[in-house]
């Protein structure tokens, strides 16, 4: 499709994406704390009609409820596949995957009986609230935070990996020590599992050393694992606040491409830097 071609959306069709896909304008603040409401309220009923008195007495009301926020739903996500220019780019993202599994569990249960529960993926959708108030900080952050997870996933898989070798010890180490004295530990994976409970403060009390040594293994390990807790944060903190130093200037806004409905572009952007595209003016 050529550029010419693109810019032939209807003024009312820009103005519904902007309704629906904004929060710039009163309209689209208005429309996202509506959807947000519903999506609230969806998400309570379906909590509260898991509870068996609530759903013998109001079981009718909570199907016509479901049904009424389904078809509500099933009408947004439409209207958002419609005001894009490219709906398979919309329909194949995050919330575009969300949305669509939002409706499909009360579709479902007229073949599958009990997917209408599955409708408490709705509240993955209260995800919408940063956009709704402007808290376009938060999607910089979350930037943030997740190249700093990338960035950092080959030092905390090496981690992870030690981890593995110390527990595997440690619970080798304790079937020995305990295992003659203590029937808790009756093989090295069991010994491992609680090595692994222990390491990371958990502590079930499932299973418990009752010999001195084990007792002492025990007390070592336990120490270990609140320095242990400290490395991956370390490593991670570390990245963040790298990433947080380069983009510390740029102000991200709410703003969403109309061909790739990708947010998270700079306050200046006249493109698009995931799809090229030229902006909403």
């Amino acid at each position: 499709m050529s550029q010419s071609k693109k810019e032939e959306f209807s003024p009312f069709r820009e103005y519904l994406h902007e309704v629906i896909f904004e929060a710039d304008t009163n309209e689209g603040k208005w429309f996202d704390i509506i959807l947000l409401v519903a999506i609230l309220a969806s998400v309570i009923i379906v909590i509260v009609e898991s509870v068996p008195s609530y759903q013998d007495n109001f079981g009718n009301l909570f199907t016509v409820l479901e049904w009424v926020f389904t078809m509500f739903f099933t009408l947004e996500y439409g209207l958002r596949l419609y005001v894009v220019h490219k709906p398979m780019k919309y329909a194949k993202s995050f919330f575009g995957i969300i949305d669509l599994m939002s409706i499909l569990p009360t579709y479902l249960s007229l073949i599958f009986v009990g997917t209408q529960s599955l409708m408490i993926v709705r509240g993955l959708r209260l995800l919408r609230v940063f956009r709704i108030f402007k808290l376009a900080n938060f999607l910089s952050q979350g930037q943030v935070i997740t190249a700093a997870l990338r960035a950092s996933r080959d030092k905390i898989f090496v981690f992870v990996v030690f981890i593995l070798i110390v527990v595997s010890i440690f619970g080798s180490i304790m079937y020995l020590v305990e295992g003659s004295a203590n029937n808790q530990f009756d093989s090295i994976p069991r010994s491992i599992y609680w090595a692994i409970v222990t390491l990371t403060t958990v502590g079930y009390g499932d299973i418990s050393p009752v010999t001195p040594f084990g007792q002492a293994i025990a007390a070592m390990i336990m120490i270990s694992g609140y320095a242990i807790i400290a490395v991956p944060t370390g490593i991670v903190t570390a990245e963040a606040m790298q990433r947080a130093e380069k983009l510390k200037d740029k102000k991200i806004t709410t703003q969403v491409c109309r061909y790739c409905s990708k947010e998270g572009h700079d306050r200046d952007a006249v493109y698009c830097k995931y799809c090229g595209e030229r902006l909403n003016p």
